[in-house]
């Protein structure tokens, strides 16, 4: 099973972008994407940007992540 993190890119330099996923931010491979801007919304696997998503989509995983017992994020 592959899992995939959604997060807000905050910038893109020279092939990475600076993620925020729920607060913590880190540098991914946005080399896959093309026109990727800050404010945009990923899908991130094993430290690349695999797929731009919406706002919709982003709310709705904080959703879900929200509702689960701490242990299990």
């Amino acid at each position: 099973m592959c899992v995939g993190l959604s997060a807000k890119v905050v910038s893109v330099k020279d092939g990475t972008a600076i993620i925020d996923a729920s607060g913590a931010k880190r540098g991914v491979s946005a080399e896959l994407l093309d026109d990727l801007e800050p404010g945009d919304y990923v899908m991130v696997h094993a430290g690349v940007a695999i797929a731009k998503i919406t706002a919709d989509d982003e709310n709705e995983t904080e959703g879900i992540l929200a509702g689960l017992p701490s242990h299990a994020r």
